[in-house]
């Protein structure tokens, strides 16, 4: 049904706009003080999740929760805190695999029964990763599977018809900007820090090194020549780089097996053979002193379709591991 603008309009019209203005941020201004008020302990357990973890912040909401999700997860990437929104409808379709156990999964949903959050949940507790809500009840299923659940207040919609998410989205939104600049202060982000991801006009990305990309320490898919190929596939598979390298007794870097690898050596020998045996020898490496965009440069010209990753290493001794998504996540072109 058209209402038309004619019929609809009546002198008293500026006035009744006005007073429906006041209304609604009357009631999100009321309602965001109530927010303020019964604030308590579980927002400093959220923060320590979030501080605590070795990964991102994966974001994820359905509807006008995942517009919102998408100006959180900006502002917590902008701030300090690493951060990934996460489609729940694509996330069933593959995009799972972004999630990785050193994540911490902060999901929105005002009712807390979002069918499409379905999957993310039951990932985060097959394996154990750490949930987080904003959900506005609190005997919701997201609020009873989350490890922390932010409980927003009861309040009424500003709508007139009490519909459309108004008040709620606000609240969510209000919620997320604390969460960021509670960590931003904890981490004691300074305004450089701040520079440093607003480049704007200057090169920007293009100047990031390797060593400011690399994942390094327990993240690198390493082992030693003589393990057995059924530990290499497990190592491959825990560390999701799709590759893993292959050190000597020193620890030297000396070989790196692939999934190309994997195929070509494909037998009913394979899980008997140990690394060595499958390994392609003296992998290309990168220094990490090297610009992010020799890196990619590096993985964009192996042949067709490229290469995905590249190990970082000083003197042959492996120190982390870049791939092509960490390079064009952070803006290298």
């Amino acid at each position: 049904m058209t209402i038309s603008r004619d019929a609809a309009f009546t002198k008293n019209s500026a006035h009744d706009d006005l007073a429906s203005a006041r209304r609604v941020l009357k009631i999100e201004a009321e309602a965001l003080l109530k927010m303020e008020q019964e604030l308590n302990g579980e927002f400093v357990k959220a923060i320590d999740l979030i501080f605590n973890a070795k990964g991102r912040v994966i974001v994820s909401g359905m509807g006008k929760s995942g517009h919102i999700g998408k100006k959180i997860t900006a502002t917590m990437a902008s701030t300090g805190t690493p951060a990934q929104f996460v489609h729940p409808g694509e996330a069933s379709h593959g995009d799972l695999g972004m999630i990785t156990q050193d994540d911490v999964v902060l999901c929105l949903s005002n009712s807390g029964g979002t069918l499409e959050l379905a999957d993310i949940i039951a990932y985060t507790r097959r394996f154990n990763i750490p949930l987080l809500a904003i959900v506005g009840k609190a005997d919701s299923t997201l609020a009873r599977q989350s490890d922390v659940a932010l409980i927003l207040p009861d309040a009424p919609e500003a709508c007139s018809i009490g519909l459309a998410p108004t008040t709620s989205t606000t609240l969510t939104l209000a919620m997320g900007d604390a969460l960021a600049i509670a960590l931003l202060e904890r981490r004691g982000f300074s305004a450089d820090q701040f520079h440093v991801f607003h480049p704007g006009g200057k090169l920007g990305g293009s100047l990031l090194r390797v060593s400011d990309l690399m994942h390094d320490g327990d993240a690198m898919p390493l082992v030693d020549e003589e393990t057995p190929m059924t530990s290499v596939l497990i190592e491959m598979t825990a560390k999701s780089f799709g590759c893993v390298g292959i050190t000597d007794a020193d620890g030297l870097l000396i070989g790196i097996i692939t999934d190309g690898d994997l195929r070509r050596h494909m037998g009913n020998d394979l899980l008997g053979k140990p690394a060595r045996e499958v390994m392609t020898r003296s992998p290309q490496t990168i220094a990490p002193r090297a610009l992010a965009a020799e890196a990619l440069n590096q993985m964009n010209s192996k042949g067709f379709g490229g290469i995905t990753c590249l190990f970082v290493a000083e003197d042959t001794r492996p120190v982390g591991i870049i791939s092509v998504h960490d390079c064009l996540r952070s803006g290298v072109m």
